[in-house]
């Protein structure tokens, strides 16, 4: 008899506060066999690891096995197919055992996560679920109280300036500019030259207890941090 595969879930871990983690996350967190929580490098703890670190350390008398792959912060994309591959190589020979495996992310699976990489390398071979978390720049909005966007206004996300950016960025009302630690003097230049009232705030770290609200672009341009934009062009 074929011992049954098991299953992968993608887990949205949200912004950073753990009591932001979706009531089904925590569910299967308190009872999933594998947590696979990638880290940025082998000194560094996951972030991810860290927000469900709560929920986990409720399990009672549960198995539990924890994978922590490193996936680098580089835009070489040699080395990090080399890091996917591998991920998802440790991670198919569990579900091979029948064991289901949660892919936990910062944010939300759907939106720039790791866990889409892997996914694209397993989702022919087993049974893929995906749980939706909350995305940092919803957190963020939340944070500086404002909305994103209203009646029929354009939200544009851009997570770093390309060609594709001059073409865009007047055709939108609202810009979320992810990875801030990538992003430009240039494309902050772009941002003031388009006409109308503008509204710029950043938010670091973003739900967790050292959060920071900047007014306008940050000087000291951290990972953890987003920045939106919203410009009346009225």
């Amino acid at each position: 008899m074929t011992k049954e595969k098991g299953k992968l879930i993608g887990i949205g871990v949200g912004p950073g506060d753990s009591e932001l983690l979706t009531l089904k996350a925590a569910k299967i967190l308190e009872k999933v066999p594998i947590i696979c929580s990638p880290r940025s490098a082998p000194e560094k703890e996951s972030i991810a690891l860290s927000i469900a670190k709560p929920i986990i350390e409720k399990r009672e008398n549960s198995y539990l096995k924890l994978l922590e792959p490193v996936f680098p912060m580089t835009e070489d994309e040699e080395i990090l197919k080399k890091h996917w591959d591998e991920s998802s190589e440790s991670i198919a020979i569990l579900l091979d055992e029948g064991y289901d495996v949660a892919f936990i992310t910062l944010g939300d699976p759907s939106i720039y996560s790791t866990f889409s990489y892997v996914q694209k390398r397993l989702e022919n071979s087993y049974l893929i679920e995906v749980v939706p978390g909350i995305n940092s720049f919803s957190a963020c909005a939340a944070s500086i109280k404002k909305p994103l966007v209203e009646k029929d206004e354009i939200l544009m996300i851009i997570p770093k300036i390309d060609e594709r950016l001059e073409y865009l960025i007047d055709k939108g009302n609202s810009y979320v500019l992810m990875k801030t630690s990538r992003n430009t003097e240039e494309l902050e230049e772009i941002i003031h030259q388009q006409e109308g009232k503008k509204e710029i705030s950043s938010v670091e770290n973003c739900s967790m207890e050292n959060e920071r609200i900047i007014n306008g672009f940050p000087k000291e341009k951290s990972y953890l941090t987003t920045t939106i934009v919203k410009i009346n062009k009225k």
